[in-house]
Parts: C-alpha cells; sequence; structure tokens
C-alpha cells in the first residue's frame, strides 16, 4: 500500500483540491468573456450578426442568468453524473426550444415558466435537494424548453437563426460553467451553507420573478 491512512486522505484532499482549482479557473474564464463578448460583439445581420445577437441575449434578464448559473451550481452539487449530465441536458433541450419559439409555436404562459425554473432550482440548491438522476433530468429539461423558447421567440428580424441559436446556446453552456465553479465552493469548509445560502437568494428572486409574472 503506498498511503497510509493519514497518507491516502492527504492525496484525496489534494485530489478535490486540484479539480476545484481547474473548474474555478474555468469559471473566472468564462466570467471573463461572459463580459469581455459583449462589450466588443456588434449586432447586426448575417451569421454574426445573429451569433452576437444570441450570445448577447441570455445576459439581458436576471431571470435567464440566475438559472442558468443554477443549474451549474445544482449539478456540482448533485456531483457526477449530473455535474455533467445537467449542463448537457439544459442547453440541448433548450436549443429544441428554442426552434419552437422560432416557428411560432404556442406555450403556456412563457414568463411564468421562467420564472418557476428559478424558484424550483433556488428551492434545491438551498433545501440541499438530492433528486434522481431522472427527476434532476426532467426538472432542468423543462424548464430548458420555456427558456429556449423566449431566446427564439425574440430573434431580432434580421438575424441569422442560426448564428443566433449558437450563440444563446454558448453562452448558457458558459452560465453553467460559472455555476459549476461556484458550486464546488461546498467542498471547502463552510462552503455547503455559502452555497445554500446563495440557493436561498436565488429562490426568493424566483418568487419576485413569480409575483411579477402573474400580477
Amino acid at each position: 500500500m503506498i498511503f497510509g491512512p493519514n497518507g491516502l486522505g492527504a492525496a484525496r484532499a489534494a485530489y478535490r483540491s486540484n479539480v476545484w482549482i481547474r473548474y474555478s479557473v474555468l469559471s473566472v474564464a468564462a466570467a471573463a468573456l461572459a463580459i469581455a463578448v459583449p462589450a466588443a460583439a456588434h449586432t447586426g445581420t448575417g451569421l454574426a450578426g445573429g451569433f452576437a445577437s444570441g450570445f448577447l441575449h441570455p445576459f439581458s434578464g436576471f431571470d435567464h442568468l440566475l438559472a442558468m448559473v443554477s443549474v451549474g451550481l445544482w449539478g456540482a452539487f448533485l456531483g457526477r453524473p449530473l455535474i455533467v449530465a445537467l449542463p448537457v441536458i439544459f442547453p440541448t433541450v433548450m436549443a429544441l426550444g428554442g426552434v419552437l419559439g422560432i416557428a411560432g409555436v404556442s406555450l403556456p404562459p412563457v414568463e411564468l415558466g421562467i420564472a418557476m425554473s428559478v424558484l424550483v432550482l433556488g428551492a434545491m440548491i438551498a433545501g440541499a435537494v438530492r433528486a434522481p438522476i431522472w427527476l434532476a433530468s426532467l426538472i432542468v429539461a423543462i424548464f430548458a424548453i420555456f427558456h429556449g423558447y423566449a431566446h427564439g421567440k425574440e430573434l431580432p428580424s434580421a438575424a441569422d437563426p442560426v448564428g443566433y441559436s449558437a450563440g444563446f446556446v454558448l453562452a448558457t453552456g458558459m452560465l453553467h460553467v460559472v455555476g459549476i465553479g461556484i458550486g464546488l465552493i461546498a467542498d471547502r469548509p463552510g462552503g455547503a451553507i455559502v452555497v445554500r445560502g446563495l440557493g436561498g437568494l436565488v429562490m426568493l428572486a424566483g418568487v419576485w420573478f413569480l409575483w411579477v409574472a402573474i400580477r
């Protein structure tokens, strides 16, 4: 045996620390891109203009931002395989919702669905809810449809639909990575309390969005 009990524990701790650092670096890079790209991008016509418009759209609403970061955060809390699965499921299903929005297909009140996504995801994080894989995937997929539909419905008339869709899917993936980086704080001393507290704040924001949507 290479490691004794103490040595093995130290090795595991070092490994978790390295993983946390790698995800943190990715999160910082994603956040930097999220700030820099919108500042540099110029919306317009064609593929590039559509991409810029789509990339900017998830940042145009605080409800979108909170929901997408929360997906990554909840996935990080749940661990494997959902730390990977949820940030893949959401953009994939969201792209389908975007197609429905672009096509003008009717859906139930979209703003209500988006508000509920923020509230429910925040509650899951705040309550440290370890949902089964199938249930967590279903929750994320349902809410992704509403977010994607909202993005697709607001496609600028002159923008390229393919570029627009690619833009909002990429931006969403970056926000998921930021959420994962935040969620990995839970592995640090006292980090779980911080993460659950953030979930509580997200849940309260969801209550506000829901009130605005139904009033």
